[in-house]
């Protein structure tokens, strides 16, 4: 699929990718071609569907998962942190949802600036771009700290969090030597703003950094290169990659499929492209939604446990 990238963004065809997290089943699609009967995408202005499922009382409910099994993988990866095989680790679980809505009629009515709904099998409403690229700047959202806004000064706990900025810090640094495999002058231009994320029950604050680069002149030549060479997104494995990536495949019970993997559009001059967060998946055994965050070795097993369950939620407002 990376030379079918290529080859497209050389004769600058427009063309959706959704790429797995292990890249086992990548779809490449010119626009042209989409089925709007298996495909409907939202990529911030860019879409290919009209609101026409949205239902009045869109809600989902679930049951944690297991906190055993949950505090046996949160405590694998801070014995591999302690002994200093990593300093950060994106943990996740499939948490199985109970709604009375379909997913034509979750994602008609989610609110986020990238969503896709993909042959009735899974959903998601992505706020985490993975990258853009805009008259040869490419430029990265990585997204990583979340508070309750109703904590009273949560901006301010959230951004003054030592473990939050740490884990934050961390994520940035790696994109920022991702993005410097393909780019040149990367740097930093925001650092740690905060986004507000309104959910069927609660608001959320989440923390952002931004970084940007410069392509080669001939970078839609090599559109599928440039997207390999980043993957997977740094924000949703740890730091350093390689590593956290085996300790990943170790101690998650479940395989991420889909999730946390990217989708985004090249519209034959510029790219948009989000990590697909927020997923609901549909299964022979009912519906899961996946969730995670980041694992630090002074992280809370607690306070992570209830972030993975604050992270399941639609949003709807």
């Amino acid at each position: 699929m990376k030379q079918i990238m290529n080859e497209l963004g050389a004769k600058r065809t427009p063309f959706i990718f959704i790429l797995d997290y292990d890249l086992n089943n990548p779809i490449v699609i010119p626009l042209t071609k989409i089925d709007a009967n298996t495909i409907k995408y939202k990529v911030n202005s860019q879409t290919n569907h009209d609101t026409k499922v949205v239902a009045s009382n869109v809600s989902i409910t679930h049951d944690p998962i297991d906190k055993d099994l949950y505090k046996k993988a949160f405590e694998k990866i801070i014995h591999e942190q302690t002994i200093g095989n990593n300093y950060l680790l994106n943990l996740t679980f499939a948490t199985e949802i109970k709604t009375s809505n379909t997913l034509a009629e979750i994602f008609e009515t989610s609110k986020a600036k990238y969503k896709l709904l993909y042959n009735n099998k899974f959903v998601f409403f992505s706020p985490e771009t993975f990258i853009t690229i805009n008259n040869g700047e490419i430029t990265s959202h990585p997204m990583k700290g979340t508070i309750d806004a109703a904590i009273p000064d949560a901006k301010n706990i959230l951004l003054n969090n030592k473990k939050e900025d740490q884990e934050h810090t961390t994520i940035v640094d790696l994109i920022r030597n991702d993005i410097s495999q393909v780019a040149k002058n990367v740097k930093v231009t925001r650092l740690k703003y905060i986004d507000e994320i309104k959910t069927s029950n609660k608001t959320l604050l989440q923390m952002s950094s931004e970084i940007k680069g410069k392509l080669p002149m001939d970078y839609n030549n090599n559109i599928g290169d440039i997207i390999y060479k980043l993957l997977p997104a740094g924000s949703i494995t740890g730091a350093p990659k390689k590593k956290c990536i085996e300790i990943i495949d170790e101690v998650e019970n479940y395989d991420r499929g889909y999730y946390t993997g990217v989708m985004g559009i090249f519209d034959g001059t510029n790219l948009d492209s989000c990590v697909m967060i927020r997923f609901i998946e549909k299964t022979d055994n009912g519906y899961y939604y996946k969730s995670g965050g980041g694992i630090r070795i002074d992280s809370n097993m607690d306070h992570e446990y209830e972030e993975l369950n604050d992270k399941i939620y639609i949003p709807i407002h």
